[in-house]
């Protein structure tokens, strides 16, 4: 008799469960469409798409009966596991929440900062302003609270994405990578909420760091004619309120952006992100490290014209540098493709001959068939730089 008050509160509580439960599915097919379609004659809610998705993550919020609570069938009180989405308001903005989850970074993109040629000024910014709050948040407190918003910008190929992967790398947050296509919908104010729904992801899984690549396809200047659409307006105003407004807290989320049009940002933008770094193209030792790396010398006598490569690939960018190496390979293999097709006997892959060594002519043809790509803004970067870039004092 002594137990009879304790079963019949835990019965309470699991018939108000269910009855909430079977509320909500009501809500979700009755939001999915007419009532009638998703509702059969004995009463029951069809299974739905939109009511599977709600189902999958409610079950993952809330647990199994035997761990409802946060007790398990043994009596013990279990630590909660974090949940993949945030307790959402609707159906909708989980069903939202769980495309962007596939935006997520799961895995290592093992990229280290080593693997960086050159770069150091950009790098040391970044260390400053993402990794060192991380590790020490002791000292970002106050006035020193950490950055929250940073813009890579430079000439393309220049080794943007190649930060924000050693950011995703060495700073072990919740890495989303987001474009256009992400957070870009047809549907009449999905736009909006999908950028609401970003923001509240990464600060569910803070410390985060959001990506947005290629950000001048996102918000360019506001307000250019009348050519502007409504919907490119609301996605823009959403983006800036959450970025920097009322809804902002104190959960470490960094927004990274790349862009090779900086001047085209709207300037609200350009002042939430804080840190408006340079990566510019690559100095004569970074250029070095390229080419030494990725050309190798066959042997300690033979060895491959360096000091020409540098010399001839001014205004060359790290991308350029790698098509002028992979282009001075190809030389080789084509003699050896030559051969072979002259032959026209058919040789098994074993018994294929290896690819000749590089030779210095080799390297001239490659200069003569590759020409940069991202020089011809270079002075408007550095005027860019010059007005709105973050230098880093010695």
């Amino acid at each position: 008799m002594a137990d009879e008050p304790s079963n019949t509160r835990w019965s309470f509580m699991f018939g108000r469960r269910k009855a909430t439960e079977e509320k909500d599915d009501a809500a979700i097919g009755q939001a999915a469409g007419n009532t009638s379609s998703v509702t059969s004659g004995n009463g029951h809610v069809k299974k739905t798409p939109e009511l599977a998705i709600y189902e999958q993550y409610r079950n993952q919020d809330r647990g199994s009966t035997a761990h409802y609570n946060g007790i398990s069938s043994a009596g013990l009180v279990e630590k909660p596991q974090r949940s993949l989405l945030p307790p959402f308001e609707s159906a909708e903005m989980r069903a939202l929440g769980e495309s962007l989850t596939r935006d997520i970074i799961r895995g290592n993109p093992d990229v280290k900062w080593e693997t960086i040629k050159g770069l150091e000024n950009a790098k040391r910014l970044l260390k400053e302003a993402v990794v060192m709050p991380i590790k020490y948040p002791k000292y970002f407190t106050g006035l020193l609270s950490p950055w929250k918003g940073i813009l890579l910008f430079g000439p393309p190929g220049t080794g943007k994405t190649m930060l924000a992967k050693a950011v995703a790398t060495e700073c072990n947050t919740t890495f989303f990578n987001i474009s256009a296509s992400s957070i870009v919908s047809k549907w009449r104010g999905d736009s909006e909420k999908l950028v609401k729904v970003l923001f509240e992801l990464a600060r569910h899984h803070a410390p985060s760091t959001i990506f947005l690549d290629e950000i001048d396809a996102i918000i360019t200047q506001r307000g250019e004619g009348r050519s502007e659409h409504e919907a490119s307006r609301r996605l823009k105003t959403e983006l800036l309120i959450q970025m920097d407004g009322l809804t902002r807290t104190d959960d470490l989320v960094f927004v990274l952006a790349a862009t090779n049009l900086p001047w085209e940002l709207d300037a609200a933008m350009l002042r939430r992100l804080e840190k408006r770094i340079l990566v510019p193209l690559p100095e004569p030792e970074a250029r070095r490290a390229m080419f030494e790396e990725l050309l190798p010398s066959p042997s300690d006598e033979v060895k491959l014209p360096y000091d020409l490569l540098v010399e001839r690939t001014e205004g060359y960018s790290g991308s350029d540098i790698r098509l002028v190496c992979k282009e001075t390979a190809m030389q080789p293999l084509r003699r050896l493709m030559t051969v072979l097709e002259e032959s026209q006997e058919v040789v098994p892959d074993d018994d294929l001959p290896k690819v000749g060594p590089i030779k210095p002519e080799d390297i001239e043809v490659a200069l003569k068939n590759t020409r940069p790509s991202a020089h011809l803004h270079a002075h408007r970067y550095d005027k860019f730089n010059t007005d709105y870039g973050s230098q880093l004092l010695q």
